[in-house]
């Protein structure tokens, strides 16, 4: 098989003893307003450890949240986050690029690590524009002369036009992060590489007006699709089994149906004998234990939470025999034991067979440590959602093509 390598500059490419801002994406759940850690702290911890045994003094922007929003919080809890990870301080201020900012970069010094106020409190972080307009604001030109070059290691924001995301590679030397590097090289792959035996590709989760251009977009690499999660039932519903509905307590079916029915049915026209849909689905029994039926005998008032048993395994044969495997999306509601089986099957048949494997979106990879799956057995585990996305279907990533733009003009 072949493979295209990034053509940026990496954190390998750049001299030591530097002052770098460097962008992360820590965006985490905030619960009962205490902000949650996850995979996206290590990984980023990781990148800059190495900046620091490098001698760098680093500085860092991330985000939390949108405006309006309860997850719109100070970035304060994230550096605590960061510290354990790094297993040192990372030092904290309440400002991105006014005074008390600018007085606490030019504090640092090597092996030092600051983080900065949430970007998205900026007003001239947030709306999507050209690169050049996000180079002109405010915000980039009064930080970019404060630093020697520039890291973007939020792959999983790289689909933004945002300020902190695009604006800087346009007017400093800039340079991918290991999250960036490696994330872009294997969420790329399905559409970089040549795979010699069977492809298969698992979709499921809730969003599936996001998942259904996926299937059109990659069929000429994509051997089969195996169908759970929302997806799987509006494409059951098409078929005209009584799924895929709204019923008490759910909204996810009608309104995406309505948007998308003439495409679902079109995909299914068209892709019918490359797509893998469930026989049986599972369910919460009066009893509260988990139960399955047959497709033949679903009901419309029924809200099912899992493929079933004989799906799962059918999935799991698909994986067995697959040279490449691509995840986005659960097969079920796996944060509950009763519907985890369908998820954790293909889980672990992926886990277990020699393939090139990525599991993308962070819901989805939460279920690997949960049930005691080893990431290690994975190719790799992405920490992105729309992004993922977006590269498994080809589309352009501004955030990556800042980085390139910036490496042909170095």
């Amino acid at each position: 098989m072949s493979t295209t390598t990034p053509t940026f500059q990496t954190i390998d490419d750049l001299e030591p003893g530097q002052q770098l801002l460097v962008r992360i994406d820590v965006n985490a759940p905030v619960e009962d307003g205490a902000v949650q850690d996850n995979r996206r702290f290590a990984r980023h911890a990781d990148t800059v450890a190495e900046l620091l045994a490098d001698d760098h003094a680093v500085a860092l922007l991330a985000h939390q949240g949108r405006p309006g929003r309860d997850t719109f919080v100070s970035l304060e809890e994230h550096a605590d986050i960061l510290a354990d990870h790094l297993g040192r301080e990372v030092a904290f201020v309440d400002d991105t690029f006014g005074d008390d900012a600018l007085e606490a970069i030019g504090g640092l010094e090597s092996g030092d690590v600051l983080l900065l106020e949430n970007a998205r409190m900026c007003d001239e972080e947030l709306p999507e524009e050209d690169p050049d307009e996000k180079a002109d604001t405010e915000f980039v030109r009064t930080l970019a002369p404060e630093f020697d070059a520039y890291v973007n290691d939020a792959y999983s924001a790289a689909h933004r036009s945002h300020a902190s995301l695009v604006g800087f590679p346009r007017v400093m030397d800039a340079y991918a992060g290991r999250v960036m590097e490696t994330e872009y090289t294997a969420n790329s792959a399905i559409q970089q590489r040549e795979f010699d035996g069977p492809v298969t590709m698992v979709l499921g989760g809730t969003k599936a007006e996001d998942l259904i251009p996926v299937i059109e977009e990659v069929d000429d690499t994509v051997d089969r699709f195996c169908l759970g999660g929302i997806v799987g039932e509006l494409f059951l519903r098409a078929e005209g089994h009584d799924v895929g509905y709204d019923v008490e307590g759910t909204e996810f079916f009608d309104h995406q149906w309505e948007n998308h029915a003439d495409t679902i049915e079109r995909v299914l026209e068209e892709y019918g004998d490359r797509l893998n849909l469930a026989s049986d689905l599972a369910y919460e029994a009066e009893s509260d234990e988990r139960a399955e039926r047959t497709v033949s005998d679903i009901e419309k008032g029924t809200s099912y939470l899992d493929v079933g048993t004989d799906t799962a395994e059918e999935y799991a044969d698909l994986v067995a025999e697959s040279e490449a495997v691509f995840v986005k999306g659960a097969l079920g509601v796996f944060e509950d034991e009763r519907f985890a089986d369908g998820t954790v099957e293909v889980l672990s048949a992926i886990a277990e067979t020699d393939c090139f494997s990525v599991v993308g979106g962070g819901d989805t990879s939460r279920a690997i440590p949960m049930y005691d799956l080893e990431e290690d057995d994975f190719s790799h585990v992405s920490v992105a959602g729309g992004a993922y996305v977006r590269a498994l279907t080809g589309e352009r990533l501004v955030g990556v093509e800042t980085l390139e733009a910036a490496a042909d003009s170095a």
